[in-house]
């Protein structure tokens, strides 16, 4: 229903400030009553992480901060969703407008600057839906002014891990000074060694994601990668926001503003920073790959990059819900045209090409 009204809404919703936009719809969604999604085909199931996830369409970080709706997103037909980014303290945020739509590129560039109302609230809105189906994970981060932000990670794993899928350690955020730092290789060793440290004491079966920027260079992705293994994180996102500003944007002024680039425009450094990725840890390490994924195609380029799983956010301003059951058909008739049983035959198959050309 809501995907089909969305395209009479958009014009509401595009009239509006892009984050009072926002803002609406969480409202909406929260007031709506949670309802299961229709089954999914049976071949798009993806076992990861000791979880079975009914298809690998998820929902990611940055669209419910603060753990508001989950329920209702699932029940869109997402096969799981990341809440946050969440901080141990409440913060503000950076001052606004700080998020801004491309429409002539199919894009979004947000200066939120992670924006959260704190863990405590977060904590409570996940125990109250302690018992219900679908996956929900939670996205953290550190305050601004943390005075040990390593410190504030290990809080907000310890405080959610118990209460959710998987646990996404985000060191990518552009919108948070000095926030990227902790991609070194010494901070991150430290970083990812307390966090599961956190984790296996409050929660063992929860899993540790770690989310990357699309802007790292190659060497610096070799440390990564080697340093997540070292320390057994489950997985990795690929990718985060990006700084660059393509020279293909059509929107001069709007893309001079400050920011993390998404939509359309990611969609190629992030896929050839996934396959990549899946060169250096394909069949050890699961990926979800993010960035600029808007129909089936992009999906299942995402796929043969390296990805299990996938997220999407900045195509849903303008395509609606509606995105995500188009792009869950398109897979299973790709699976059946190929001729194949499920997703995984289809993993990381054209890496090597696709980390070229891509």
């Amino acid at each position: 229903m809501i995907g089909a009204l969305f395209p009479l809404l958009r014009p509401v919703l595009h009239s509006l400030d892009a984050e009072d936009a926002h803002n609406l719809t969480m409202r909406a969604l929260a007031l709506m009553p949670p309802r299961a999604p229709a089954a999914d085909d049976p071949s798009l199931a993806v076992d990861l992480f000791g979880r079975r996830f009914p298809n690998p369409v998820g929902l990611a970080a940055g669209f419910d901060k603060g753990a508001q709706a989950p329920d209702a997103l699932l029940g869109l037909g997402f096969g799981f969703v990341e809440a946050g980014g969440v901080v141990p303290r409440p913060q503000p945020g950076n001052p606004r407008p700080r998020v801004f739509r491309l429409r002539g590129d199919r894009a979004v560039i947000n200066r939120f600057g992670l924006n959260s109302e704190g863990i405590d609230v977060v904590a409570r809105r996940l125990r109250a839906r302690a018992g219900r189906p679908g996956l929900v994970g939670v996205n953290v981060g550190a305050n601004k002014d943390a005075a040990d932000r390593i410190a504030d990670y290990v809080a907000c794993t310890a405080r959610l891990a118990p209460l959710c899928a998987f646990v996404t350690v985000n060191v990518s955020s552009p919108n948070t000074p000095g926030l990227r730092d902790l991609q070194g290789e010494a901070f991150l060793d430290d970083l990812l060694a307390r966090v599961v440290a956190a984790r296996d004491a409050a929660a063992p079966a929860t899993a540790i994601l770690l989310k990357i920027a699309p802007d790292i260079t190659l060497p610096a992705l070799d440390a990564i990668c080697a340093t997540a293994l070292r320390r057994g994180v489950q997985g990795l996102v690929v990718s985060n926001t990006t700084l660059a500003r393509p020279a293909a944007l059509t929107e001069a002024r709007l893309s001079a503003e400050a920011g993390g680039l998404s939509g359309r425009p990611l969609f190629g450094p992030a896929t050839r920073l996934l396959a990549e990725t899946y060169l250096r840890v394909g069949g050890t390490l699961p990926l979800v790959g993010v960035g600029g994924i808007d129909s089936t195609e992009a999906a299942w380029t995402k796929i043969r990059a390296g990805a299990s799983l996938l997220q999407l956010y900045s195509a849903l301003v303008y395509e609606g819900p509606a995105l995500v059951g188009t792009i869950k058909r398109g897979l299973v008739a790709r699976l059946r045209a190929e001729g194949l049983a499920g997703l995984a035959a289809a993993v990381g198959r054209d890496a090597a090409e696709l980390a070229r050309t891509a």
